[in-house]
């Protein structure tokens, strides 16, 4: 029951930022998005006290190392994949214009149309 309290207090500051954001409209942009900024920090703050907040972060902390052990493509291994897939998409592409071609002519062959 805590944890929903807490998920409901942030999701009102959440609220409460954005409008506060709207409401002084007249006020310097700066000055508006710092503050909601700090409304936002707040929630989350208020957030990661809940089971599912913690869970969440954990998750992130696990998805932040993983990415970390990937083994990322040279420069090189990158432009040649990538002319590779050019490479492709130009050949399947004349393959079905081809096709096109041929199932023009079959149609205007069957139909008797076309000059």
């Amino acid at each position: 029951m805590a944890d929903k309290i807490k998920l409901l207090l942030a999701a009102l500051l959440v609220a409460a930022g954005i409008g506060g954001f709207y409401y002084y409209a007249d006020a310097p942009l700066l000055y508006r998005v710092l503050g909601l900024l700090a409304v936002m920090g707040v929630a989350l703050a208020v957030a990661s006290q809940t089971r599912l907040g913690a869970s969440t972060i954990s998750f992130g902390r696990e998805a932040y190392l993983e990415m970390r052990k990937v083994v990322w493509p040279t420069r090189r291994e990158t432009m040649q994949t990538t002319l590779v897939v050019l490479l492709m998409v130009i050949i399947v592409g004349l393959i079905l214009w081809l096709f096109d071609m041929f199932l023009l002519w079959a149609m205007r062959l069957l139909t008797g149309q076309g000059g």
